[in-house]
């Protein structure tokens, strides 16, 4: 029942064209997306301040949005990319990395040394190559991140709009 929304002729007609629905997409997450989270959040990325903790209730808000094949639907030409059962489970995957970790370990990603990994990847259930690759796609992220701070950054965010075809001011 959750799942049913309001017809509109217009925006059912642009999924079917792989226009997406990018406005529907907006309305449901107004409705699901805390402000104040959304708000704190914000300025977490903004001051390159964003953690494992961060990261992990942004993973939940997206959830909370649906399916992640349905969403993949509301945004133009992101429906023929397609999400399997497959990106499901990594997604599952990455909730339970960090959900193993204690609360220093996701705001601190740092000091996590080797011990820490194996005990994680033990609690996880996940391989320790695994707790590796999110550890450093994490680190990367975060450095994306500081890349987009200050100044400089307001320039870099401003390139990288553009290359993707997208409009800024």
């Amino acid at each position: 029942m959750s799942d049913l929304e309001l017809f509109r002729p217009k925006r059912m007609a642009q999924r079917i064209l792989g226009m997406g629905d990018v406005v529907s997409l907006v309305e449901k997450a107004q409705q699901q997306v805390d402000e104040k989270q959304r708000l704190s959040m914000s300025e977490k990325i903004k001051k390159a301040q964003f953690d494992l903790e961060d990261f992990l209730q942004s993973i939940q808000q997206i959830q909370k949005l649906g399916p992640m094949s349905a969403l993949m639907k509301m945004l133009p030409n992101a429906a023929s990319m397609g999400v399997s059962e497959r990106d499901n489970g990594q997604i599952q995957q990455i909730q339970a990395i960090i959900q193993s970790m204690t609360i220093q370990e996701r705001r601190k990603p740092g000091i996590i040394d080797q011990h820490r990994r194996m005990r994680i990847a033990k609690g996880a259930g996940v391989e320790m190559r695994d707790v590796n690759a999110l550890l450093k796609q994490f680190a990367q992220m975060q450095k994306m991140m500081k890349s987009f701070k200050g100044e400089k950054g307001k320039k870099n965010m401003q390139a990288l709009a553009a290359q993707f075809g997208m409009i800024t001011k």
